[in-house]
């Protein structure tokens, strides 16, 4: 709820200022897409970047190294599962509105 109140709010901020808007990272599961689309709009594009699990965990391990993150394979793992579980049903559901850009 307050991520969505905080994008409400810098969006109409901007409205004079743009002719649209790039969300990156939301949403990220189906019910803040429902939510997103009623109290602001339906997106007239989504975008999802189609990657493998193996590609996704060695960025993630790469960036364990040149950074302070400290996740190691098994929690990268965990979470990339935990991720795509999550995004299934989101991603069905702007298909189906043939709203889905995979890149």
């Amino acid at each position: 709820g307050i991520v969505l109140e905080l994008l409400k709010e810098a969006m109409i901020s901007r409205l004079g200022d743009t002719k649209g808007f790039l969300i990156d990272g939301y949403p990220q599961e189906l019910k803040e897409a429902e939510d997103f689309e009623s109290k602001i709009g339906e997106p007239k594009l989504v975008f999802c970047l189609d990657c493998s699990a193996e590609t996704m965990s060695s960025r993630l391990l790469m960036r364990n190294q040149s950074s302070q993150h400290t996740d190691n394979a098994e929690t990268i793992k965990e979470g990339i599962e935990s991720y795509c579980q999550a995004s299934k049903p989101m991603t069905a559901y702007y298909e189906r509105k043939t709203q889905l850009c995979k890149v």
